[in-house]
């Protein structure tokens, strides 16, 4: 990269941190630094829930992992994502939003005590921390591959960059966080489609990259087993590594992988809670999955193109920093590692707000130390902020192991991810009784992690691939769970001991906990924020929602859109 890409670089991303670094001045509460006060714009948490969806590593990991399995990734960025933001903005989080709370894992207490509290709250944790290792691996494959930086100064600019972003997000909290998020999707969206037009011009179109992998049959270097380039540009071609998985398990697995990340992961709702009505909330939802698709479908046809110009390419995680090297010229290039860098940061620092609030809330306040006062706690966040950010470097190790970078994040969601996101909809949906939470988590994570260590670590002979392999573990991992919390339903001791459904979510108290002596109380620090936070507004209209901003109205047409593309054009 020439001088002028590195002042690109520099200056626009050095202008966004000092941006961050100024709105992040005068947060001075809990409420404040946890969710913005409630007071956020919809079209504000819509590009913030794009900008952390969209990180460096979702360009990476697509672009690789479609050049070498094809464009089941799609499934995904579509009904994946439809999905998930359905269940969340219009089941989960408005529970979690009407009952005054900070954190999702909160809710999980609420529904069905501390014990699925406390373990919700760990898997949200290992669960972000992990992504963040695929993101940190991504920029630094960037920064080598286009950047031509020596790998000792790659790992120092990311720890530079890790740091500076954890500074800012410590300061000032969500506000910050969104405040920034704005500006760095912008910046995304900019750098993705100028690479993504770069070398569909380079290439020639569609019909012409079609006839190139046609033209390849299965010689190419680093395809799937058994899968032809031709068969790149569908969605149902890819049958798994081994060529003996149905399509349909792989679909329904992409949806549970993207539901995980819209419900499951507090860096998603933690923006929606903090949106100023729940309007806004669903219509960021909406928004955010909405620019998503556009971006990540441009960017599941660079795979499909970079894969035709270099058959022989062997390495799938290196083809985004390739093709940006090949086909970018001079600023062009600079402005791309810019979008980059800042995906990165927005990353950074949307992990580092999220997990922290969990972690400060739902351990340390919850069962460490409860007697404090709010300065107490917003620094503990602020240090866990920085804490929770270099965690995400102990996963390297398991991500260099994998094939491509979305393979190690495949195993490792479907241990505890899934099983947490089907007992969230089990508290959201019905009214079964607060055991059955605990034992969901408990038969589904029992599971996940036997067939984790059956994939990654052990070979366990006399267990049959259908019952582990990596996109069957996905489905299993739901029966499992859904059997654990119907189990516990069931039993005669437990019927009586119902919690509160999606309805009743609001009126849980410091007594729901079933007697638990060490249930929250109303005079504690948890009690007395979640009382700051305000009345619960429906939308910003002087009377009804109008019929053209309805969320329903957008989040069909979202689903005629994927339908269309998943089933009409790409099947």
């Amino acid at each position: 990269m020439s001088a002028l890409d590195w002042l690109i670089v520099l200056g626009l991303n050095g202008a966004i941190i000092a941006y961050g670094l100024r709105r992040a001045r005068g947060t001075s509460t809990s409420g404040e630094w946890f969710l913005s006060s409630r007071a956020l714009p919809w079209w504000a948490v819509g590009l913030s829930l794009f900008a952390t969806n969209m990180d460096n590593s979702e360009f990476v990991s697509a672009t690789g992992t479609i050049a070498s399995e094809g464009l089941h990734f799609l499934s995904a960025h579509t009904f994946g994502g439809l999905i998930g933001v359905t269940l969340a903005t219009f089941v989960i989080v408005p529970a979690i939003y009407r009952a005054g709370l900070y954190t999702n894992s909160e809710y999980l207490e609420h529904r069905f005590g501390p014990g699925t509290r406390v373990l919700g709250a760990l898997i949200q944790i290992q669960y972000r921390t992990s992504v963040l290792g695929l993101m940190i691996w991504s920029v630094h494959l960037t920064l080598v591959g286009v950047g031509g930086l020596r790998p000792g100064l790659s790992w120092a600019l990311i720890v530079s960059l890790v740091l500076l972003s954890g500074v800012y997000t410590a300061v000032g909290g969500l506000r910050a966080v969104v405040a920034t998020d704005v500006l760095q999707s912008v910046l995304v969206m900019a750098g993705g489609l100028a690479v993504c037009i770069a070398v569909w011009q380079a290439v020639g179109g569609w019909d012409a990259m079609v006839a190139q992998l046609e033209g390849l049959g299965t010689t190419a270097e680093g395809l799937a087993p058994g899968l032809a380039a031709a068969d790149l540009v569908h969605v149902g071609a890819f049958r798994g590594r081994d060529g003996t998985t149905s399509p349909a398990v792989i679909f329904v697995a992409w949806i549970l992988i993207s539901s995980g990340w819209w419900t499951v992961s507090h860096t998603s709702t933690q923006r929606m809670m903090g949106a100023r009505s729940l309007w806004d909330m669903k219509m960021a939802g909406v928004l955010g999955a909405g620019v998503s698709l556009v971006i990540l479908l441009f960017t599941d046809m660079l795979g499909l193109f970079g894969r035709a110009q270099f058959p022989d390419f062997a390495r799938p995680d290196e083809m985004y920093p390739h093709l940006i090297s090949t086909y970018l010229g001079i600023g062009a290039k600079g402005l791309v590692v810019a979008g980059v860098v800042s995906a990165a940061v927005s990353t950074f620092d949307s992990m580092g707000s999220s997990m922290s609030a969990v972690f400060t809330r739902d351990i340390y306040a919850r069962f460490i130390s409860r007697e404090r006062d709010d300065a107490h706690y917003l620094r503990v966040g602020r240090i866990a902020t920085v804490a929770i950010l270099v965690l995400g470097f102990a996963y390297l190790p398991l991500i260099l192991r994998a094939p491509t970078m979305l393979a190690a994040f495949r195993s490792v969601t479907s241990v505890f991810v899934t099983p947490l996101l089907i007992v969230y909809l089990v508290g959201a949906v019905t009214r079964t009784n607060r055991r059955a939470g605990l034992a969901g988590l408990a038969t589904g994570g029992l599971y996940g992690v036997i067939g984790f260590v059956d994939r990654e670590v052990v070979d366990i002979s006399w267990l049959p691939t259908w019952l582990t392999g990596q996109w069957e573990a996905f489905v299993w991992a739901v029966a499992f769970t859904a059997a654990g919390c119907a189990l516990a339903a069931l039993h005669p001791r437990w019927r009586g001991t119902a919690g509160i459904g999606a309805a009743g979510a609001e009126a849980a108290g410091a007594g729901a906990a079933g007697g638990d002596a060490s249930a929250p109380r109303a005079d504690d620090w948890l009690a007395k924020s979640s009382g700051e936070l305000g009345p619960i507004r429906l939308h910003p209209f002087s009377e009804r929602v109008p019929l053209l901003a309805s969320p329903a109205l957008y989040t069909g047409v979202l689903a005629a859109i994927s339908a269309w593309l998943v089933f009409g054009v790409f099947w």
